[in-house]
């Protein structure tokens, strides 16, 4: 049996890059996993199809984040698929601006900062709110951060990194007021990830150069996979984690040494 089996998880954002990686993570030890995704119904599935192919069990559901009733739009998908959850990953992100690109600070549009602030920080905090009269005592919250909230952000991601500071602040507050229930509340900040999303820039001869940068900040000179982040997300959703509550967990290779 698994460290999971018998249990129910919800991975929002969980079809496609670190997502999956969770997904399936979590799939691996025995959890039913919901996966969720906002329009890439394609990579969804196929991670469903992925986990079920290991002998798990998967089901997707599909609502749009950073909306309003995106919350209620989720926990409807998911109740038509279970009747009741463990493991709540918030793993859905962005960081580009609305027209799909980044920009520097002095271009950033209102436009721009808002819809980074209604997915990555409004979202995950009514995605829970909501879902708390489902989640079981004892049960998990992870939230994917990032490192950047720990030190200066390069131009174009300050608003980023501006909206990903309230899950931080989440993370820790929602731990005390969870604690009396035995649920545990803990984030997971990865650096620089080799996922599709960053395969832009590193990926492919022309960007040898700025994988090999990337990876000199770690002191295990590398640039991290989707894995090396899904699996301590798959130890905070174990029973092994049942007393890390609270915590900022650097997922960076040591890159902030």
């Amino acid at each position: 049996m698994g460290a999971l089996s018998g249990r129910t998880a919800l991975v929002t954002g969980g079809g496609r890059g670190i997502g999956r990686a969770i997904s399936e993570r979590l799939g691996r030890d025995g959890a039913r996993v919901g996966v969720h995704y906002a329009s890439d119904e394609t990579a969804a599935k196929e991670t469903v199809a992925a986990i079920e192919a290991a002998g798990g069990e998967a089901f997707t559901l599909r609502a749009g984040l950073g909306e309003p009733g995106d919350a209620e739009a989720l926990w409807t998908a998911f109740d038509a698929h279970a009747d009741g959850l463990d493991v709540l990953v918030n793993n859905a992100g962005i960081n580009k601006t609305l027209d799909g690109t980044l920009r520097p600070f002095g271009e950033m549009t209102r436009g721009d900062v808002e819809r980074l602030f209604a997915v990555n920080s409004t979202a995950p905090f009514f995605v829970i709110q909501e879902g708390l009269s489902r989640l079981r005592d004892g049960g998990r919250i992870v939230n994917v951060s990032t490192r950047l909230t720990q030190g200066a952000a390069r131009s174009d991601l300050i608003a980023y990194a501006m909206s990903k500071g309230p899950v931080d602040v989440l993370t820790r507050s929602l731990a005390k007021e969870l604690g009396p229930r035995g649920i545990t509340v803990n984030a997971v900040a990865p650096g620089a990830v080799d996922t599709d999303m960053n395969a832009g820039w590193l990926r492919g001869e022309t960007n040898a150069e700025a994988r090999a940068a990337t990876g000199a900040l770690s002191p295990l000179g590398r640039v991290a996979g989707p894995t090396e982040i899904s699996d301590i997300v798959g130890f905070l959703a174990s029973e092994d984690s049942r007393w890390v509550t609270g915590q900022w967990i650097d997922a960076t290779g040591g890159a902030l040494l």
